[in-house]
């Protein structure tokens, strides 16, 4: 026994000095970030913001890649699969993987067993908006619009079973409304397709939405936050327009591989934080309506699992499912 015990201990001490000696040289080659969505939409908008303050700070090119579909899984399984060593990583809505295992029957991973939390990057309210064709300018013209209307509203979502879909049903049930849910392969294709007046009224991440809110090309009628926005003092709350306690948004996350080095995580969660807290990142985060929420690892990975018990129930309750 005794020898058994000290080869275990030898083995664990082999360990520690080869993860200690990994996050001494880390990084000492590309590193990959995954946005499970397509360009242009939260996710993408953090990841570019990210990377360049990321190479420079560590002289390794940083490379953003899009992996689209299955409202996520797609580009987040990619990552869960990749070799835990800190070269690829996942930034991605907390909502899609927190939401998609009550939606999807069969998961290709566990967004809780399968991932390495890194660090919490923002937080950023979803915009109420619609077309500017659609005849209302604020929260009570559109729910008494719509349930004169009913079905012949349009919602467009970034995909079945993602927060900006589930903000969506939860203002219906709340409301009585009726509408059509019309998924997209990401917030930036659901907006895109509203601002062409394919779709007509969609919940969605702020920093990928209030551009065109401030153009004239969408309508903004509202906020999901708790408070006003300070940079969109003009947006009231959903929440102070006639549903109290209404609040959703986009929580973004960065993870990695299950099993990636701690003395690597814990790196990566300290130069992230540093970046996002910068003048520089805050600022241009704060004009777009977003948040910084950088925290430690663990309040990443307990957040998702909040999340997941809090959306199983709206899911069940409405009875979504994948199409």
């Amino acid at each position: 026994m005794k020898r058994i015990a000290a080869i275990a201990a030898a083995a664990a001490s082999f360990l520690f000095a080869v993860q200690a000696a990994q996050a001494q040289t880390y990084p000492s080659k590309p590193i990959r970030i995954v946005v499970p969505f397509a360009a242009g939409g939260t996710s993408d908008i953090l990841a570019r913001a990210l990377g360049p303050h990321l190479t420079t700070a560590w002289g390794q090119p940083v490379i953003v890649e899009n992996r689209t579909g299955a409202n996520g899984n797609v580009g987040a399984d990619n990552v869960a699969k990749s070799a835990p060593d800190g070269y690829s990583m996942l930034l991605s809505d907390v909502g899609a993987l927190s939401i998609n295992p009550s939606v999807y029957p069969d998961m290709p991973f566990d967004p809780v067993k399968d991932f390495s939390p890194i660090i919490m990057v923002s937080y950023s309210p979803h915009v109420l908006a619609v077309h500017p064709s659609v005849p209302v300018h604020n929260v009570k013209e559109l729910i008494a619009y719509a349930k004169a209307n009913p079905g012949k509203l349009n919602f467009a979502n970034s995909g079945t079973g993602g927060a900006p879909h589930l903000a969506g049903v939860e203002f219906a049930a709340r409301t009585g409304v009726q509408w059509a849910y019309i998924p997209y392969k990401g917030g930036s294709a659901a907006v895109t397709d509203v601002i062409a007046g394919n779709s007509n009224v969609l919940f969605n991440g702020m920093l990928a939405t209030y551009p065109a809110v401030k153009s004239g090309r969408l309508r903004g009628l509202a906020v999901s936050s708790a408070q006003r926005v300070p940079s969109a003092p003009e947006l009231p709350t959903v929440a102070e327009s006639g549903l109290p306690g209404f609040e959703t948004g986009s929580y973004q996350g960065l993870l990695a591989p299950a099993g990636t080095p701690r003395d690597v995580v814990t790196k990566l969660n300290a130069e992230v934080a540093r970046i996002l807290n910068t003048p520089e990142m805050k600022e241009m985060l704060a004009k777009q309506g977003t948040e910084v929420r950088a925290g430690s690892p663990e309040v990443l990975g307990t957040f998702i699992i909040n999340e997941k018990a809090r959306w199983a129930k709206v899911v069940k309750e409405a009875g979504i499912k994948a199409d």
